[in-house]
């Protein structure tokens, strides 16, 4: 079950990249933990090396497992096939390792994930791979940023934490006239409320840690795309080793089963979040693609079903008001990361910049003030109340 045209994202969430039936006649997917594989005989041996038998040989190369949220990803994506990893960033890592080689240029988006960008900009350059940084969802820099020597084009959308969202049809007309391969981390957005394929992107990454799993209780990463890209990936992670495991693959596939209903709540929730905190005295600005104030409201409404999870906005308080606010919530967790059942809340200057100086993180955009709350799937009308009580902390 994969005709994205024909089929809800809910039913492909639960259906999906599934076969009918599973071993013993068993509903659940079945987790396969092994290691290893052995052949009847020399001759199922033969017949796979050389290609006439589809099975798997050993742990790393892959796993019935593993294999099953990759075809539910594909088909929650709408693309031909879907790599898993170990990690979101190890998705990232090994699909720009497998695209670029000495003396390619990569194009990366200047707010996307710190890690990413800690990659490209510094990591990269010891094989000779250049970079340029061009500002958020500012397609026209894209089009001054091209060299001869680009291959690689990385973006989000949206990112973090102000939810920037470039036009992603533009992007590819740019791209693909230029023959240059288009990455989108989309984490954020979840395959629920954007399929970047649909409008041309080659490739699609998903921090599975995050929304597809969305219990915070393990780790894992997706490519999605082309059979041929993704093969190639695939080859690759084999030999790095950044292969998922079979567990952790259980948790993700059962997970996914309730994503369609968990981003609907979140989408509802953090709109409606969103909305009051806009209106409330002590929050100076709220950035959400939801809002009609939002900068790129017009190209999100367009791309997207929905709006997310997530909500960022800037307190009229310094960092110790901002930090007794975030004391104050009694629902929200204070913690890094989002896409969960639990609502999850942090002030960026203290929890992911915590190294930099006041001035060092403002020059890159991250205020003492601000907050991202990573909303949940607690009842809406409660969360908003905590949060806006929290408000008077602030005082």
């Amino acid at each position: 079950m994969s005709d994205k045209d024909d089929i809800s994202q809910k039913t492909l969430a639960v259906h999906g990249g599934e076969p009918r039936t599973y071993p013993y006649d068993a509903l659940a997917a079945p987790i396969t933990q092994t290691a290893t594989y052995s052949f009847a005989d020399t001759a199922e041996l033969i017949a796979y090396f050389e290609g006439r038998k589809d099975r798997e040989e050993y742990g790393r190369y892959g796993n019935p497992s593993v294999r099953l949220v990759e075809e539910k990803v594909a088909a929650l994506e709408g693309t031909e096939d879907a790599v898993a990893f170990a990690s979101g960033m190890a998705a990232v890592t090994s699909t720009i390792l497998a695209l670029v080689k000495s003396g390619s240029h990569v194009i990366l988006f200047a707010d996307c994930y710190r890690r990413t960008r800690q990659f490209v900009t510094t990591f990269l350059g010891r094989f000779d791979v250049s970079h340029t940084l061009i500002p958020p969802a500012d397609v026209g820099a894209l089009k001054k940023a091209i060299v001869p020597e680009t291959r690689l084009v990385i973006a989000e959308a949206p990112t973090n934490p102000y939810q920037t969202i470039p036009d992603l049809e533009e992007l590819v007309a740019i791209c693909k006239k230029k023959k240059i391969k288009t990455l989108i981390d989309s984490t954020f957005a979840t395959p629920v409320n954007c399929n970047p394929a649909r409008y041309g992107i080659d490739l699609v990454i998903h921090s599975a840690t995050k929304y597809l799993a969305g219990h915070n209780d393990v780790l894992g990463g997706v490519l999605a795309g082309s059979a041929g890209m993704v093969s190639l990936v695939r080859d690759l992670r084999s030999l790095l080793g950044a292969t998922l495991d079979p567990h952790a693959a259980y948790l993700i596939h059962r997970g996914i089963k309730t994503l369609a209903l968990r981003i609907e709540q979140q989408n509802a929730t953090a709109q409606a979040m969103a909305e009051r905190l806009e209106q409330h005295p002590r929050v100076r600005q709220v950035w959400y693609p939801g809002l009609a104030s939002h900068p790129n409201h017009d190209t999100a409404r367009r791309l997207m079903s929905g709006f997310g999870g997530v909500v960022t906005f800037e307190l009229d308080a310094d960092l110790e008001g901002t930090s007794r606010f975030v004391d104050a919530c009694r629902i929200p967790r204070i913690a890094p990361s989002l896409g969960g059942v639990e609502s999850l809340i942090e002030q960026p200057a203290l929890m992911s910049y915590f190294e930099l100086s006041t001035e060092e993180r403002e020059a890159i955009g991250i205020k003492n003030n601000l907050v991202r709350l990573a909303v949940g799937i607690e009842d809406t009308d409660e969360l908003i109340a905590d949060v806006l009580a929290a408000l008077g902390a602030t005082r």
